[in-house]
């Protein structure tokens, strides 16, 4: 990934509304959306569709997959969207290694928004009862890593507004 092309991941725990945001973001810029649900093995969709959480070991290619999304985006000259949940600094670390456009944005909101949230959504193979672990898993943003925390309050309009003007510092103007 070249230092010309941005990679934006919109992370947070199930209910953040990465996948609304996300696609929302990249209407705005112009740019490929990828969610990063859709990268996701047939055996990790399996485990969490049954209500288990996933391991370290599961998401490490999951990520390499979405690490890879990137890469074929960004060779063929496109900065991009994707959602991806990337709750932990390790997770983020693998994402950013050799790829100096990545860029994230942590919806995050509190346990008692995400499960009203997750209370109202139909059709998803993540159950509401993997909120829990998610949580426990979340390690925010810290202030070396590029990106920006925006809380989910609000209509997603006004976040991807918010997300459009935090990241200004981090978008090279010729994205």
């Amino acid at each position: 990934m070249s230092e010309q092309n941005t990679a934006v991941i919109v992370m947070g725990t199930t209910g953040s509304g990465k996948t609304t945001v996300g696609e929302q973001l990249a209407e705005r810029l112009g740019w490929p959306f990828e969610e990063g649900d859709s990268l996701h093995p047939p055996e990790n969709i399996a485990k969490m569709s049954a209500g288990q959480a996933l391991t370290d070991a599961d998401r490490w290619p999951w990520l390499e997959r979405i690490g890879v999304w990137i890469d074929e985006q960004a060779r063929a000259g496109h900065s991009v969207v994707v959602s991806c949940s990337a709750l932990k600094r390790s997770y983020r670390d693998l994402l950013r290694r050799n790829r100096p456009g990545v860029v994230f944005v942590h919806l995050a909101g509190t346990k008692a928004e995400l499960a009203d949230r997750l209370s109202h959504r139909r059709g998803h193979f993540m159950p509401p009862s993997l909120l829990d672990s998610q949580l426990a898993d979340l390690q925010p943003l810290q202030a070396d890593e590029p990106g920006v925390t925006l809380s989910i309050e609000g209509q997603p309009e006004q976040i991807v507004d918010a997300a459009l003007n935090d990241l200004t510092p981090f978008i090279p103007a010729t994205n």
